[in-house]
């Protein structure tokens, strides 16, 4: 019976499958975009035909879903003209295959995976790329993502060689080219050839999620991956409302699996609005450095904290505020006054060294803030902020 802490694997009280929570997973359906789909569906008219192009600039922030809005179309596009004509889909991250050598490799691994593509000059490669296209009569859809690190690093000229892949040639239509990029200022370092070609009509430019479509994300994973009936609408809507702040998809996705995570850790078969916290896998956000600029007391303030969540989940801002009265002693400094003491708890929460939720007081008058830190390992700022004051 060695084996038997591997039980847990794969013995998922909620999630059956790890699948739609991977960075490449391709939904069957895009969440909030149809909009944006039908306006890329409208630079691709009449791609049915051969000898027709198409080209299409893609930008958006972190998490707008660019990547996965590629991978749904190529795949869409490929079913639907199924027989018409022959696509072929290759998808090159130009920030992990950064120099114009490297991404024509990766583009001709997608026509032949056994081509040895070693000695040839830039301009020879796409002419046998050309050619391999020619001879299987097949269209190749490349998306160039994250294409800005390709372009800082080696200018435009691959970008207009491939523009311009049938030029002087008896035939069109060898190539569509999708470029991704977060940085919407990208077209700026294209020199006007090439925004020419591309064509001013074609730039598509995604707006973060807003928290019904983030809802919707996260839904839409949990039906894919989740035992029915485990997660409610009252936690997805608190991973769509969390994942609001910053619009990125990812961060829902990642908040919906540590959730998971929680519940079967403790033994449960459905995941509770609790399960949720802020920025969990976002846990490298806060720098132990950071502590280094506070002021005197709010590392006070903090220490005081640290010290019971290393134990406790919580602590509410009554407890926290005798801890630091507490902590002044043992340091010998004079406990600021209750404002004071409130200023440096907010500016504790701006800089995500904490989280607060109110909640109303069970005695007394008011509303107590309840204190967290999913951000960070109490007991590591604890160490850091001893060390300095002995």
């Amino acid at each position: 019976m060695m084996a038997d802490y591997l039980d847990r694997i794969g013995a998922g009280k909620v999630l059956l499958d790890r699948a739609p929570f991977s960075f490449d997973w391709t939904p069957p359906a895009l969440v909030g975009r149809d909009t944006e789909l039908r306006e890329l569906a409208s630079m691709f008219t009449g791609m049915e035909s051969h000898g027709v192009s198409s080209r299409a600039v893609i930008t958006g922030p972190v998490g707008s879903g660019k990547t996965v809005m590629t991978r749904r179309f190529g795949e869409d596009l490929q079913r639907m003209l199924d027989g018409r004509r022959k696509i072929i889909l290759a998808h090159v991250n130009c920030r992990n295959h950064p120099s114009t050598s490297q991404v024509l490799q990766q583009i001709v691994l997608s026509l032949d995976s056994g081509h040895p593509e070693r000695g040839f000059s830039s301009g020879e490669i796409i002419q046998s790329i050309r050619r391999n296209l020619n001879a299987h009569d097949s269209h190749l859809l490349l998306v160039l993502d994250e294409v800005d690190a390709l372009i800082r690093r080696e200018k435009s000229d691959l970008i207009y060689k491939l523009l311009r892949i049938d030029e002087g040639r008896d035939q069109q239509g060898s190539l569509s080219l999708m470029l991704v990029s977060q940085d919407v200022s990208m077209l700026k370092l294209f020199e006007a050839a090439i925004i020419s070609r591309l064509g001013e009509s074609n730039i598509l430019n995604l707006q973060p999620y807003d928290a019904p479509a983030l809802m919707g994300i996260a839904r839409q994973r949990y039906e894919e991956a989740c035992k029915p009936g485990s997660v409610g609408d009252d936690t997805l809507a608190k991973i769509g409302r969390f994942a609001a702040d910053t619009g990125d998809a990812r961060l829902a996705i990642e908040l919906l699996e540590a959730a998971i995570r929680r519940a079967e850790k403790a033994g449960r078969g459905d995941v509770l609005v609790e399960d949720v916290r802020p920025s969990t896998l976002r846990a490298a956000s806060v720098e132990p450095s950071q502590v280094d600029n506070l002021s005197k007391h709010q590392k006070l303030v903090l220490l005081g904290i640290c010290r019971r969540l290393k134990k406790a989940d919580e602590i509410s801002s009554g407890d926290a505020r005798k801890l630091y009265n507490l902590v002044c002693e043992e340091f010998e400094a004079r406990p600021r006054s209750y404002t004071t003491f409130w200023k440096h708890l907010k500016a504790l929460e701006t800089q995500g060294l904490i989280e607060t939720r109110t909640a109303n007081a069970s005695v007394g008058r008011g509303r107590t803030q309840h204190i967290t830190m999913t951000n960070t390992a109490p007991a590591v700022l604890e160490s850091r902020i001893e060390k300095e004051f002995q």
